[in-house]
C-alpha cells in the first residue's frame, strides 16, 4: 500500500474553485490507478473522479462533469482535483485513493489505499 495526503480544502463561496492536492509516499506512484471519492454528512462515500495510472482513461460523476477536473503529476507524485463553479451541494470530506489492479474502475472495492481526507465547505 502507499501512504497518501490530501491538502487543499477549505470554505469558499458559491461559484469558486479549489484545487486539492494528494502526495503519495511512494516514487512508484505512475503504477496506480488514482481516484477522489467524497462524503457528504450521512451519506455513502462515493466517487467524484478516477484517472487510469497511464491517463488513457478518466471518470467523472455527473454532478460534477464540466466542473471538475483531475489530473496527475508523477515526477511530483501528486494527484490533482481542480474543482470549479463550486455549489453547496459539493460540501463534503474528499478522499484520495490509490489502486494496483490491473483493470481501471471507480468503485471504492478498486482502491487499497485511501487519505485520511480533507474538508470542503461550499456556503451559499
Amino acid at each position: 500500500q502507499v501512504q497518501l495526503e490530501e491538502s487543499g480544502g477549505g470554505l469558499v463561496q458559491t461559484g469558486e474553485s479549489l484545487r486539492l492536492s494528494c502526495t503519495a509516499s511512494r516514487r512508484t506512484f505512475n503504477i496506480y490507478n488514482m481516484a477522489w471519492f467524497r462524503q457528504a454528512p450521512g451519506k455513502e462515500r462515493e466517487s467524484v473522479a478516477a484517472l487510469r495510472r497511464d491517463e488513457s482513461s478518466r471518470y467523472y460523476a455527473d454532478s460534477v462533469k464540466d466542473r471538475f477536473s483531475i489530473s496527475r503529476d508523477n515526477a511530483k507524485n501528486t494527484l490533482f482535483l481542480q474543482m470549479n463553479n463550486l455549489k453547496p451541494e459539493d460540501t463534503a470530506v474528499y478522499y484520495c485513493a490509490a489502486g494496483m489492479s490491473f483493470g481501471f474502475g471507480t468503485t471504492r472495492n478498486w482502491y487499497e489505499s485511501w487519505g485520511q481526507g480533507t474538508q470542503v465547505t461550499v456556503s451559499s
